[in-house]
Order: structure tokens, then C-alpha cells, then sequence
């Protein structure tokens, strides 16, 4: 993809969930320099309004758009993939951003009330935006579905017990994805793809600033990340489906 835009992405109509945060800023300003309409959804409306807003000031002419969605909410994740699609005319790919950590001195220090919250953060959500969007994106001639997931739920540590295992589960669930995409391909193969990136965990310039001494081996700049959810729509479905493609050593 050049400089000024022009690829797989120009005129795509991608929607980022859990576009909020520093990693959801740095996917906006990326996906819209590539050409594409960019559909941001965040809980915090304040945070979401101020990273659209960058995307905007950042590359003038580019359509990027908040909603407010509760992700938890099945339906509402419908509504939002409905009017994305009839509003635009299309929708060619989710970006799962939704994130959460919880974790513990030791195996047994793990507290059952953050499986609870990392249940809805990391697992139900995915479920609900795959539900929502899985239609949509088998009527895009490029649908993608990318899931950022972490190197611990390859190698869980006993600390991480609630965090890995919802990592885990949400990689199965998008590998699910994958498979219906292949079945609905048949002999073709797969129009659309389900894809993971996986991190060791995310850095930026703020994390950078106030830990000057850090080193941050094996971290991914979120700027990384954004190059990377958009270089998933320069590889060929077929390709690309059901792959984790890792973006730190794997552990």
C-alpha cells in the first residue's frame, strides 16, 4: 500500500470495536490514511468523541464516525453492524480492540471476580460483534474479522489464570469464525477471513514517557498493531483465515 492510500483499503467500510483507547486511536488514524470509512464504537463517550476527532484533524476528507455501543448487549452489537451496512452501503471488516487485564500474585490469589469481568470483556463481546458482523462481512468481496489477542494464551502463567483463559476462548471463538467463513466459500474458498494478531503486550508513548528506564522487550507499539490490522486486507482470504499471525516471539 503507498503513501497516499490507495490499496485494499480504499473505499472499505471498517468498524473498530473498543476504538477508545491508544490502540483504537493509532487503528482510526491508520485505517483512515488507507481510504477507508472507519466505524468506531467505544463505552466511553467522551474517549471515543476525542479519538475520532484525531482521526478526522489528521487526515482531512476522511469519514470516521462514533457510536456509543453496549457490546454486552447482543442486539445493540446488531443494530450497530445493521446501520453500519445500510448506512454505507457495506461492511468490509471488525476490528476487535475490546481489552481488559486482570491477574494475581499467584494462582491461588486469583480472584473469581475478575474471570467474571474478563468474561464479558474479552469473550462476550467478541461473540456478539462476530454474530452481529459474520453476514455482512460474507457480503463484502473483502471481509475481515481481526481479533488482537495475547501471547499468554499460548503460555498461560499462574498468575494470569482469568486473563489466558479468555484470551483462549476468544481466539477458539474467532476460529470458528474462520471455519464457518471456509464452509461458506465451498470450492471457491473463503471471501472472507478470520484472523488473530498476537501480542506480547501493547506499548505507546504515554507508557514510553512515564517509564522512561523500561525496556518493553517484546511489546508492540501500537502503531505496530495499526500496520499490521491494515496489512491484513493486502492478503488473499484464503490466506489469511484462521491464522494467528504473531507479532511478538512466540513464548
Amino acid at each position: 500500500m503507498n503513501a497516499n492510500g490507495s490499496g485494499a483499503l480504499e473505499g472499505a467500510v471498517v468498524a473498530v470495536a473498543g476504538a477508545a483507547g491508544p490502540a483504537g486511536r493509532a487503528t482510526l488514524l491508520r485505517l483512515a490514511e488507507a481510504g477507508a470509512t472507519v466505524v468506531a464504537s467505544d463505552a466511553d463517550a467522551e474517549r471515543l468523541a476525542q479519538a475520532v476527532d484525531a482521526a478526522r484533524y489528521a487526515h482531512g476528507g476522511a469519514t470516521v464516525i462514533g457510536d456509543t455501543v453496549d457490546l454486552l448487549d447482543l442486539n445493540a452489537a446488531k443494530e450497530w453492524a445493521d446501520k453500519t451496512e445500510k448506512e454505507f452501503g457495506r461492511v468490509d471488516g471488525l476490528v476487535h480492540l475490546v481489552g481488559g487485564w486482570r491477574g494475581s500474585a499467584g494462582f491461588t490469589d486469583t480472584d473469581p471476580a475478575d474471570w467474571a469481568l474478563l468474561e464479558k470483556l474479552l469473550i462476550r463481546t467478541v461473540q456478539h460483534t462476530s454474530l452481529a458482523f459474520h453476514d455482512g462481512l460474507l457480503r463484502s468481496d473483502r471481509g475481515r474479522y481481526v481479533l488482537i489477542s495475547a501471547a499468554g494464551a499460548t503460555k498461560p502463567t499462574a498468575g494470569n489464570a482469568a486473563y489466558a483463559a479468555a484470551k483462549a476462548a476468544a481466539e477458539a471463538w474467532t476460529l470458528a469464525v474462520a471455519d464457518s467463513f471456509r464452509k461458506a466459500g465451498g470450492d471457491q474458498g473463503p471471501a472472507a477471513a478470520a484472523a488473530i494478531l498476537v501480542v506480547k503486550a501493547l506499548v505507546h508513548d504515554a507508557m514510553r514517557a512515564e517509564r522512561p528506564n523500561a525496556k518493553f522487550a517484546g511489546f508492540t507499539d501500537v502503531s505496530e498493531l495499526a500496520d499490521a490490522i491494515a496489512a491484513v486486507w493486502d492478503r488473499p482470504a484464503e490466506e489469511l483465515n484462521g491464522q494467528r499471525l504473531w507479532l511478538t516471539p512466540k513464548p
